[in-house]
């Protein structure tokens, strides 16, 4: 649950930050940060995997591509969130990563 709210509140600062990236309402926040989660855990292992030998050739550059397109992915479930290409989603799935990661040390 709290990770769910880090996630969410990182979400609504990067949405802030990067201007490309649009949330219409807190709920659909919400929900953008839940399917993100189950987006994480499901789907980019298998990108991961499938990958990999461009992700080792890149000295795992690659990882933020992937990064993007899973915020892509979710910019084509949720209603409410846009994200506007994917050089916007890979800056904010960067952002979202730092600000997140930051929220998770304040806390500890």
């Amino acid at each position: 649950m709290w990770k769910l709210l880090i996630n969410m509140l990182a979400l609504v600062i990067v949405v802030k930050i990067v201007p490309g990236i649009t949330i219409t309402s807190i709920w659909a926040g919400f929900w953008a940060a839940l399917i993100l989660g189950v987006v994480n855990v499901f789907i980019k292992p298998i990108f991961i995997l499938f990958t990999l030998p461009l992700t080792v050739l890149t000295l795992g550059l690659f990882l933020f591509v992937i990064n993007g397109v899973m915020l892509l992915i979710v910019d084509a479930l949720v209603p409410g969130f846009a994200v506007s290409g994917l050089f916007v989603a890979i800056i904010g799935a960067l952002l979202l990563s730092v600000i997140s990661g930051l929220i998770e040390s304040f806390l500890d």
